[in-house]
């Protein structure tokens, strides 16, 4: 495994220090919650070596939450965030002479992870002028006979786009003429602007979908996840990975990933409306604003804006401009391997009044 550092996390909020940041637009969850909020009594918990496939009853709520008949606790592996689930996919599946079709731009972990394993990678990659589709055709010419893993995202990370249900239908059927997976990131499934469909691992065996509490629950720091998969036997080279890397999980983010879905209807109606609200102010200072275009995102809270060619902006100059002069950080293109005229605004996790005095301060260093 040739590790490198995933620049987003070089250049994080928390490597840059959020004292040095009055506008966080940068981040991609709703905002952060406090343990105060969760109406659970931890002082009985015994701290013992836990499930090793992660609590029953935390396994059995996610398993609600995937909406869906055809999954049970039985087809869910609890992870270490939906990046440990990520991690233990790619490691399990892919290896040096292995091939990985990926959608690009993504998630850094959806990337890195595969170059460090030295797998064979077709990126395909969405561009803006289409409206970030994704193009199925081009995904199946992509594959080889030594093609392991086909890897989507959606809602997507970042443009905010969402696959239909019938193109992650066709897609589980293209894995299965060519005989490889599908991996579908569904960490932002709960902040679909519209009802949510059915987690993607329900349409068959071949698809495995990862999650989080971390993005539409605003607790990342329970390091919580989960990979959900129909196949037993492929589940289970999951676990021996997760026993492997730490053996299980810690009981004591369980136990409360356990309290937070417990309640997950009940917030998600209340968060939901509260998403769309700011999505609306950032679609008003969209229309408002001639130096910059959009594709709208129609899942989770983030989206993919691009200066417009005509504004001529001096690209550095502008970043650099933004964060001292005008307090705000976003997440530049680069983080996505596009270009820096491109940037991920995060309008879920920043007040109201920080997103508007944000967006303002993006309106001004385009300026300056």
């Amino acid at each position: 495994m040739q590790y490198r550092r995933m620049i987003m996390e070089v250049e994080s909020p928390e490597e840059l220090g959020y004292s040095h940041i009055r506008n966080n637009l940068s981040e991609s969850s709703i905002a952060d919650r406090v343990l105060g909020e969760f109406t659970v009594d931890l002082s009985g918990l015994t701290l013992l070596y836990g499930e090793h496939r992660g609590d029953p009853k935390l396994r059995e709520l996610i398993a609600a939450q995937a909406d869906s008949d055809t999954i049970s606790a039985h087809d869910v592996l609890v992870s270490a965030g939906a990046a440990g689930g990520l991690f233990i996919i790619a490691t399990s599946l892919l290896e040096s002479k292995s091939h990985l079709v990926v959608v690009r731009p993504n998630y850094a972990t959806n990337l890195e992870t595969p170059r460090a394993i030295g797998c064979d990678i077709s990126c395909i990659d969405v561009s803006f002028d289409d409206g970030f589709r994704l193009d199925l055709s081009a995904v199946e010419r992509a594959i080889t006979p030594a093609t392991r893993l086909i890897s989507v995202t959606t809602p997507h990370n970042p443009t905010g786009t969402v696959l239909a249900w019938s193109e992650l239908v066709a897609l589980d059927q293209i894995a299965e003429r060519h005989g490889c997976h599908l991996l579908v990131d569904e960490t932002y499934r709960d902040l679909t602007h519209e009802h949510p469909y059915a987690s993607a691992a329900s349409i068959s065996p071949r698809v495995i979908a990862v999650s989080s509490l971390s993005k539409a629950f605003g607790t990342p720091g329970l390091r919580l996840g989960w990979i959900i998969c129909r196949d037993q036997a492929l589940l289970m080279r999951f676990l021996a990975a997760k026993e492997q890397i730490g053996i299980c999980g810690s009981v004591v983010d369980e136990a409360l990933g356990a309290a937070v879905l417990a309640v997950r209807t009940r917030f998600l109606a209340v968060s939901r409306p509260q998403n769309l609200l700011k999505l609306q102010i950032v679609r008003d200072w969209i229309a408002k604003e001639p130096m910059m275009e959009w594709i709208a995102p129609a899942g989770g809270v983030v989206c993919f804006p691009r200066m417009k060619a005509s504004a001529a902006v001096a690209v550095d100059g502008f970043y650099a401009s933004l964060l001292t002069t005008h307090g705000t950080y976003v997440g530049p293109g680069h983080w996505f391997e596009m270009p820096k005229t491109y940037m991920r605004i995060g309008f879920g996790w920043p007040g109201e009044q920080e997103l508007r005095d944000g967006l303002a301060g993006i309106s001004a260093a385009l300026r300056d």
